[in-house]
């Protein structure tokens, strides 16, 4: 039964009960609606408009006596009150007065309950209209500002597009400088192992052109240019990939800020679209109490700045060392080119220099075999110089010999006696001379022959030490790389 004249809504005295249906079964909901609090149906005044009085009814009393015959059912004859008409030892309880009093009193108090009530109604419906009200500018606050988080989160992601490309950039364009890095490394290589194989083919020089000459220093100075290069390099190329770690450090960072920053978007971007209306809203009893909050916008935007920042200097640095390594390509290139000119001089007039000694000993040398020609020419001449003395000798000393046969007195020391005694003596000193003219042509011939060996050993020599230095060295130097190799270009 419901109190006249009350709000069918009202739950304070005389509470209805819950509606079974509504909302639907849970079973008939959709997977997606479903949520990880259980169900409690709300009362019906929370669904109901904030309007009360359209659920007002008017009031219908029709007095019967129904309820005291229903009362009296079941008592004895001799239990019911006895008829009016035979009470005849009633008294009057109250006075009229008394009745006239309660009625004013019932009046009074009526009025002040329905007062009350009045009161109740306007400042309940005022109250809720302000809720309503306030809880509509919470909400346009809230979307608010979800959508200055959503532009927010469109900011730093657009900066953090924005430096990624940047830092992609960066690294491909050091990834393509470390490269060329390791190609003009291992072009230096091949420079190296012809100057070494140089230094060894020029120790089988022989003899006197095993000379530490300025070729040889050159070369030296060549191998040290080439190793302080190949160690520069390297070092180089070590801090190109210690950089190259720690851009991709920073990329991978602003790329999980970046993704971070995506699923939070869309997280809010679909929060920002929820309305009233909107599917897939539902009740999550407690969530208000759970804070899974890690960061507050300083420390978030912070965050993101620092990631940011520190991708920017990463870049700067990769610049840098990009620059460090061109520089470095460039002076390296011309120091070696600078070097392997000198050597190629240094050899062109060491080349020369041979040259000139073995056309020189060449010429010398057919001197030589001339003068040895004409000296064994000469020692036949003395010889048979000294064989055509043989006769004349033989008849002085002949008739020398025969005059010693004169008898007596006969043996005269005449005129012809001295003459033929001189004769054998000028002719002994000619043969004598002629001799020692031998001996001293054959000794000449000795020492031409010596020289003439000399110099055939010489000639050995320089035309060793020419095929070492203009074949052999001179021919591997021509496979000298060129520049824009050694500067890491293919």
């Amino acid at each position: 039964m419901e109190l006249v004249g009350s709000p069918l809504t009202t739950t304070c005295a005389h509470p209805r009960s819950t509606p079974t249906k509504f909302l639907p079964a849970i079973s008939t909901m959709a997977s997606s609606y479903k949520n990880r609090f259980p169900y409690y149906p709300l009362p019906q005044s929370f669904s109901l408009p904030w309007m009360p009085r359209a659920y007002y009814k008017t009031a219908a009393i029709n007095p019967t006596l129904a309820p005291l015959s229903k009362s009296s059912q079941g008592l004895a004859p001799s239990k019911m009150l006895p008829l009016i008409s035979n009470r005849t030892t009633l008294f009057t309880r109250y006075t009229p007065d008394d009745w006239y009093k309660s009625n004013l009193t019932n009046y009074k108090e009526s009025e002040t309950s329905r007062h009350n009530a009045e009161r109740l109604r306007a400042d309940t419906s005022r109250m809720i209209l302000d809720k309503y009200q306030q809880t509509k500018r919470t909400q346009v606050q809230s979307t608010q500002t979800l959508g200055e988080r959503v532009n927010d989160i469109e900011f730093w992601k657009s900066e953090l597009c924005h430096e990624l490309d940047e830092m992609i950039g960066e690294t491909n364009a050091l990834t393509d400088m470390k490269k060329r890095l390791e190609r003009a490394l291992a072009e230096t290589e091949a420079p190296l192992q012809v100057t070494q194989e140089c230094l060894l083919h020029r120790e089988k020089r022989m003899g006197i052109d095993l000379v530490h000459d300025d070729v040889e220093k050159q070369l030296f100075t060549e191998v040290d240019i080439i190793r302080s290069c190949q160690e520069r390099l390297q070092q180089d190329l070590d801090k190109a990939k210690a950089q190259l770690a720690s851009n991709r450090a920073a990329q991978h960072e602003l790329e999980i800020d970046l993704v971070n920053k995506q699923a939070a978007h869309r997280i809010d971007d679909k929060c920002h679209h929820l309305r009233n209306t909107s599917d897939g809203i539902s009740y999550y009893r407690g969530v208000e109490r759970i804070d899974a909050t890690i960061s507050v916008p300083e420390s978030w935007a912070k965050f993101t700045d620092n990631n940011i920042l520190r991708s920017q200097s990463e870049r700067v640095a990769s610049a840098k060392v990009r620059d460090n390594i061109e520089n470095l390509l460039t002076v390296t290139a011309n120091e070696m080119w600078r070097q392997f000119n000198r050597v190629n001089v240094a050899f062109a007039s060491r080349i020369a220099e041979t040259a000139d000694a073995k056309s020189k000993i060449q010429s010398h040398l057919a001197k030589t075999l001339q003068e040895i020609f004409q000296v064994e020419m000469n020692i036949e001449t003395i010889r048979k110089a000294i064989r055509d003395k043989g006769p004349p000798l033989k008849v002085a000393q002949t008739r020398l010999d025969e005059r010693t046969r004169r008898p007596n007195m006969e043996l005269c020391r005449d005129p012809a006696q001295l003459r033929l005694v001189n004769e054998v003596h000028e002719i002994d000193e000619t043969i004598q001379s002629l001799q020692q003219r031998l001996r001293d042509a054959e000794d000449t011939l000795q020492m031409l022959v010596r020289a003439k060996s000399a110099l055939e050993h010489d000639l050995a020599v320089k035309a060793n030490s020419l095929f070492i230095d203009q074949e052999k060295c001179m021919g591997m130097r021509k496979t000298f790389p060129s520049t824009m190799r050694l500067v890491g270009y293919v």
